[in-house]
């Protein structure tokens, strides 16, 4: 018996991989985070038990995963976009391990590189940016020393902030000194999914675009000079020398 970590991507069920969708198919118990993960995800699953873990503490995840692993079925966990990251699988993998329950992790897309798709950029370019810096705001789960925003944007690099647009505001005054009000910022709502929001803009104005919109959660924040870069150099990979 195993228990698979299913990244199940950042919201089109299309967006999966092809290992996913398999084990989706063929596991006879799913347990998936239904707040995040869109239902069409499931679709042709033959499962005989399918769970709704939204509304779940880990002590009763880990029952039903025990409980699986006591009748030998294999468990597809499914999880939105990568499980690796903020998919809170650590603490699900520490109770495994101290069971002796397998598990695999399946990658996902994230939401990072579906906001890079739906606005059509490339998120590292030559001579502006070659380092993307996936992080959070720190509002109910603090940061760990040298990792708040203000440390990170010292690096002038692409930036991926994710649970952060309730603090729009914060999150711009923390960057403003390292990259200049008229830095690119780009706010993806929900990337991917049919009711998908953008909104473009700089730390000059950002803030208020957000507000104007709507947007208080499930948004991811990027910031950076790629995204309105034109006068950058071509890639060596397809240099004729």
């Amino acid at each position: 018996m195993t228990v698979y970590f299913i990244g199940a991507g950042p919201g089109d069920p299309e967006l999966i991989t092809v290992k996913g969708q398999r084990l989706i198919r063929t596991c006879p118990v799913i347990l998936y985070a239904g707040s995040l993960v869109p239902p069409q995800v499931l679709d042709g699953h033959r499962a005989t038990r399918v769970v709704n873990t939204a509304e779940l503490d880990l002590d009763a995840i880990v029952a039903l995963l025990k409980d699986a692993h006591d009748r030998g079925e294999d468990v597809a966990r499914v999880h939105s976009g990568d499980p690796s990251l903020y998919g809170a699988i650590g603490e699900q993998i520490r109770r495994l391990d101290a069971l002796g329950i397998r598990h695999e992790i399946v990658p996902g897309v994230t939401a990072t590189a579906a906001s890079a798709a739906t606005l059509g950029r490339e998120l590292t370019l030559p001579g502006i940016s070659q380092t993307v810096i996936l992080t959070r705001y720190a509002a109910k789960t603090s940061m760990p020393e040298g990792e708040s925003l203000a440390d990170l944007a010292r690096h002038r690099a692409t930036l991926a902030i994710h649970l952060g647009v309730r603090h729009i505001e914060r999150i711009v005054a923390d960057l403003l000194p390292h990259y200049g009000a008229d830095c690119p910022v780009a706010v993806v709502f929900r990337a991917s999914w049919p009711d998908e929001e953008r909104v473009r803009g700089t730390l000059a104005d950002i803030a208020d675009k957000v507000r104007a919109a709507g947007m208080e959660r499930t948004a991811l924040i990027l910031v950076g000079r790629v995204l309105d870069a034109y006068g950058f150099a071509d890639s060596t990979l397809y240099a004729k020398d």
